[in-house]
């Protein structure tokens, strides 16, 4: 019996990760991108502890440490600047084992990169479309070069996935979420004092987070129709936070006109049935597109990969039961965090002045009379651990 071989649709985070996970286990992989050169959004990216430790058991948990600037599991501001809450990174690191890492996505695509075997990514390479095989038959791939065979096949081609609609005919597929973001790395002077951190406004968020070397990260969201767009999006993005504390207005300001991206968010709010199908599981944004409140969305694809491996590490003979005990694993974990970051994309997208007053209010009570209950809020969600990998006792 010949090596085992996976394909892996899309070669975003959860792609790369299911793919370098995979490789690991023995298997040939083999990842279809199909934009023509890999070229990362610019753009920065907050890893929570638990995505740490799922790239830990990937052997890049350090590397993207090294990449990484430090910061708290929760710091937020009102629209005038006063602090509601404040966690910093010592305290997350003490509570969950490690601080949030912030890095670009560019670095993170890297060091996944660099986990693949030489020749494994093919860049200009669409699929077209998916046979999900059975016990006995093999996974077939189309693409405008030919059909594939492979023993598994990871569906990884984000929020909007055209082969998730094919396999699941009667799902909604994604939902527009109602708003936008606006995501930038400007240039920052280490020695200017700059707070890191998330502002809550009426109508949209803005946060400033940190990042290695000269430069952060900076986003601001707004409710806007799917599809809109401004003529210049960095104005567009400065124009929304003309009221806000400073200096969000001026870190974007600052930006290259170029450097501004805008992405509609879109989330899977109806969980699918389940995350496989035949030899095909789906992974990260295709399976449970969520929206960015809990910056969870990449985190849940690289723990997705690290799962998926370990369920698919015996025997390909075995595909359809270690993708169906993949769903298992996987699907009520993400499931409710899709439904929890949508229930907080209501609250601070939220407009109205009345509820955005009792929201920040009840934010504020808690980070001065009950803090402990952040933690509690989201240890759930920060505190797995890999399979096989024993829990620490909460603190």
């Amino acid at each position: 019996m010949g090596q085992p071989h996976a394909v892996v649709v899309g070669a975003g985070v959860g792609g790369l990760a299911a793919a370098a996970a995979l490789a690991r286990t023995g298997c040939a992989v083999t990842v279809f991108e199909k934009a023509p050169v890999l070229d990362p959004v610019a753009a920065g990216l907050a890893l929570a502890p638990n995505a740490l430790r799922a790239l830990d058991a990937l052997d890049a948990g350090e590397e993207v440490r090294k990449r990484s600037a430090p910061h708290g599991i929760g710091a937020i501001r009102r629209r005038d600047g006063r602090w509601l809450l404040r966690t910093g990174p010592h305290e997350t690191q003490v509570r969950f084992g490690d601080a949030v890492s912030v890095l670009r996505y560019a670095d993170l695509v890297d060091v996944l990169l660099q986990r693949l075997p030489p020749g494994a990514l093919r860049t200009g390479s669409a699929v077209t479309a998916v046979e999900p095989g059975t016990t006995r038959q093999p996974a077939r791939v189309a693409t405008e070069t030919g059909d594939v065979a492979a023993d598994l096949v990871v569906l990884a081609d984000g929020a909007r996935s055209a082969l998730r609609g094919e396999l699941f005919l009667e799902h909604p597929g994604a939902v527009y979420a109602g708003f936008a973001c606006w995501r930038a790395v400007v240039p920052w002077r280490p020695e200017d004092p700059l707070d890191f951190g998330e502002t809550w406004g009426r109508g949209g968020t803005a946060g400033v987070l940190p990042l290695s070397g000269d430069e952060v990260y900076c986003y601001v969201t707004g409710n806007v129709p799917a599809g809109e767009r401004a003529a210049d999006e960095r104005a567009e993005a400065v124009s929304r936070l003309e009221d806000w504390h400073e200096p969000l207005a001026d870190l974007f300001a600052g930006a290259r006109p170029e450097a501004v991206v805008r992405s509609d968010v879109w989330h899977v709010d109806t969980p699918l049935p389940a995350y496989h199908k035949g030899r095909v599981a789906l992974v990260g944004d295709t399976a449970h597109a969520m929206t960015p409140n809990l910056a969870q969305g990449a985190c849940q694809a690289i723990e997705d990969a690290v799962v998926l491996a370990h369920h698919a590490s015996g025997s390909m003979a075995y595909v359809p039961t270690a993708v169906q005990s993949y769903t298992a694993s996987r699907l009520p974990r993400t499931a409710a965090l899709v439904q929890r970051s949508a229930q907080l994309a209501e609250a601070v997208q939220n407009d109205s002045p009345v509820l955005t007053g009792l929201r920040d209010t009840a934010a504020g009570l808690v980070g001065k009379v009950a803090p402990w209950q952040l933690a509690k809020y989201t240890r759930p969600v920060g505190d797995w651990r890999p399979p096989g990998e024993p829990r620490t006792a909460a603190r």
